[in-house]
């Protein structure tokens, strides 16, 4: 840890042998930049699994992680990463977002875990091929479902699924540029069952309404940071004559103000954030500096106002994000780093 400024180091994948790059031109220049206003150094941490020991003996020598790394990307996967980050926070260096932390509310788990909540809908969980097998015929009677690997990002692993027939489905998955696929049941389930290997498991979830669009609520730790609104693609319907899943169209982001998200803001702070807290055991300074939480639209309640359901939480890499989400994140970067400096 530094004696001096504070330096919050921003973590991003890369080839950490290349020339450190210019700040200006990395995407996450308006990071750097809060960090500077609230009188803390940022500092670029390029990171590979090759360069794990150099990464954290960097680490080491700041007060603080900002991490922007998906848990798939190119086929590498986060594990070798987050046993570092869990060694480096052990020795006392503020990381965010901490994996333990990402483990307990950044999985589709926490879409079982809190389905008693109010934004909570019809969910399973399947920890074996036996379990999907036995229990996912019957629900599909019921509608169409939502199947989702336990962890991953960008629609990997995400896959609607319908039933057309005794025996016979339509399945889809939610990565761009999919298409609609007709099997029988068993093929499906010789698509599905690779969620199973290494102990991984399937969350089920009853299928929702897209055609309003699905609003993101971004957070600073507990506080509202911004919202973005998207009308979703993946999953929806496909338009007459296609065959392959569009492009969605850009995410529109907004401040916390944003008057027609207020319900769900006052909601989603006063209510279920502190729900979640303590159904998953999360204080809230353990809470990610950014993350984000995305809702769609739930039928309307008894009195015609609009209700929501948690689709997902996304933790491990939150970008792009609203402009107004920033000093919120630099203020809890300063607020974190301040906290352990008071400790020593």
């Amino acid at each position: 840890m530094t004696n001096g400024t504070p330096q919050v180091g921003v973590v991003w994948r890369g080839n950490p042998a290349d020339p450190d790059p210019e700040l200006s031109e990395t995407r996450l220049v308006h990071v750097f930049e809060a960090l500077a206003g609230r009188g803390l150094t940022g500092v670029p941490v390029v990171y590979s699994d090759a360069a794990v020991e150099g990464v954290r003996q960097k680490l080491l020598g700041l007060d603080a992680a900002l991490v922007w790394i998906d848990p798939i990307s190119d086929g590498s996967n986060r594990s070798v990463l987050d046993a570092m980050l869990r060694d480096v926070a052990s020795q006392g260096v503020w990381v965010s977002a901490h994996p333990d932390v990402i483990m307990k509310m950044g999985t589709k788990e926490v879409l079982v875990e809190t389905r008693g909540l109010g934004w909570g809908t019809d969910c399973r969980l399947y920890r074996t091929a036996a379990e999907l097998r036995d229990q996912l015929p019957s629900l599909l009677m019921q509608g169409p479902r939502v199947l989702k690997q336990h962890r991953g990002n960008n629609g990997f692993g995400v896959w609607k699924v319908e039933a057309t027939g005794e025996g016979s489905v339509l399945i889809l998955e939610a990565e761009r540029a999919s298409s609609i696929q007709p099997m029988t049941l068993d093929a499906a389930f010789d698509i599905l069952v690779q969620y199973f290997e290494d102990g991984g498991c399937l969350i089920d979830q009853a299928y929702q309404d897209l055609t309003r669009g699905m609003v993101r609520c971004y957070l600073a730790q507990d506080r509202v940071a911004g919202f973005g609104h998207q009308y979703v693609t993946a999953l929806a319907p496909l338009p007459p004559g296609e065959t392959q899943t569009p492009l969605p169209p850009p995410r529109l982001y907004y401040g916390p103000s944003k008057p027609e998200f207020q319900t769900l803001r006052s909601v989603l702070e006063a209510e279920w954030l502190p729900q979640m807290q303590n159904i998953l055991d999360i204080e809230t300074d353990a809470l990610p500096a950014l993350w984000d939480a995305d809702f769609l639209y739930g039928p309307p309640d008894s009195a015609g106002n609009d209700t929501f359901v948690l689709c997902e939480i996304n933790v491990s890499s939150v970008f792009p994000f609203p402009d107004e989400a920033l000093e919120p994140l630099a203020d809890v970067a300063l607020r974190m780093v301040t906290r352990r400096r008071s400790r020593k």
